[in-house]
């Protein structure tokens, strides 16, 4: 039987969870490629996540500290549904991606790693990248590394 390893997954297994926000920290901290944050926003920004289920998979979060859809402002939803729309049009012209997946986690119930700072996943789909990988290995083949994918979308998000 071969492995395939995935090391770089324990980094986010064994993470010890910050004591802050990282949806709060990240806007503040000056070194957006670090942070892979592609855009600022009047009220959300955007950001690759560092685990991402598929190369690509993006998160709009608004700057406020929030934890409920219903309470951001109009124009806070109205951002982040515009700035969705724009996060799917140019991953769709980047990555050429087949669909795309668009949820918001609330709650932990509901699978919110960070419960507590409301953000939108944005994640492409092609068809045929969910295989026996997952199920089989318990592991998510990643095809590209995340400084080659911020590359590509850094300069179209600014």
């Amino acid at each position: 039987m071969d492995t395939l390893w995935a090391p770089w997954r324990m980094a986010y297994v064994e993470k010890a969870r910050p004591s802050g926000c990282l949806f709060c920290e990240i806007p503040g901290s000056g070194d957006d490629e670090k942070d892979l944050l592609l855009y600022r926003g009047k009220s959300v920004f955007i950001l690759m996540n560092l685990y991402p289920y598929n190369p690509g998979h993006l998160m709009i979060a608004p700057y406020r500290h929030l934890d409920d859809l219903g309470k951001l402002s109009l124009d806070e939803q109205v951002e982040l549904i515009q700035e969705a729309g724009r996060s799917t049009r140019l991953l769709r012209e980047t990555m050429n991606p087949d669909g795309f997946n668009l949820g918001i986690n609330q709650g932990k119930v509901a699978g919110a790693g960070i419960e507590d700072h409301l953000h939108l996943h944005v994640v492409p789909r092609w068809n045929g990248d969910t295989n026996f990988m997952p199920i089989v290995g318990g592991t998510k083949v990643i095809s590209e590394h995340l400084t080659a994918t911020y590359q590509k979308l850094a300069s179209l998000f600014r």
